[in-house]
């Protein structure tokens, strides 16, 4: 069965227009043909098979008929020309969303466990403005801002950057990500507007352009 949350969850934040799906990663999912990761590990073949889903599952919300979702030479989901989209999984929940391009130039999105980020991995994801005072709990949101936000920019630039390369700014549920490099077309200080929600046991950030 769907997880009522974290659809509830994504729809609370997602953009008006979007489409928005679930999937269970742990189940088999059939794949299109164009599709599929032959020389993948069977766990991450159910992952692919997963969110292409939960991709065709949001596509038909919003009008669309399904599609190829193959991945690109960077390992990207090609998108269909017009649509914009993002996928994220865990262990037990895939998640998906797709806008019309008309709407929107690029959309992020990412889901994780609500546990602390580990010790070791604050200097690699935190930078110093950062770490002032800050939990492993806040630091994970931190995290998964990242990580929506460079999805979103990667739909634009198709340009990949450190950590670093970012900085994020939180308020309550809504979070801004701040380029503290150039990556063209953003320049340093262009921002990216976000939400994340804590849900089931999960941290849950959306960032679009």
């Amino acid at each position: 069965m769907p997880d009522a949350g974290l659809l509830a969850a994504l729809r609370a934040i997602a953009p008006v227009g979007a489409g928005i799906a679930w999937t269970d990663p742990r189940a088999d999912h059939p794949l299109m043909q164009g599709e599929g990761l032959p020389a993948a590990v069977p766990l991450r073949q159910r992952e692919f098979a997963a969110g292409r889903a939960a991709v065709r599952s949001a596509m038909r919300q919003i009008g669309l008929a399904p599609e190829v979702i193959a991945q690109g030479a960077d390992r990207a989901p090609v998108w269909p020309a017009g649509l914009v989209g993002s996928i994220t999984h865990t262990r037990r929940h895939c998640l998906a969303v797709v806008m019309p391009g008309a709407l929107c130039r690029g959309i992020g999105i990412d889901l994780e466990d609500d546990t602390p980020l580990e010790p070791e991995l604050m200097d690699d994801i935190l930078r110093p403005e950062e770490r002032l005072g800050i939990t492993g709990g806040q630091a994970k949101a931190v995290f998964c801002a990242k990580e929506s936000a460079f999805k979103a920019q990667y739909l634009v630039s198709r340009r990949v950057y450190g950590f670093e390369g970012m900085r994020i700014e939180m308020e309550a549920d809504r979070f801004v990500a701040v380029f503290t490099q150039s990556v063209p077309p953003f320049a340093i200080g262009d921002r990216i507007a976000g939400r994340i929600l804590r849900v089931g046991g999960h941290v849950l950030t959306l960032a679009a352009l």
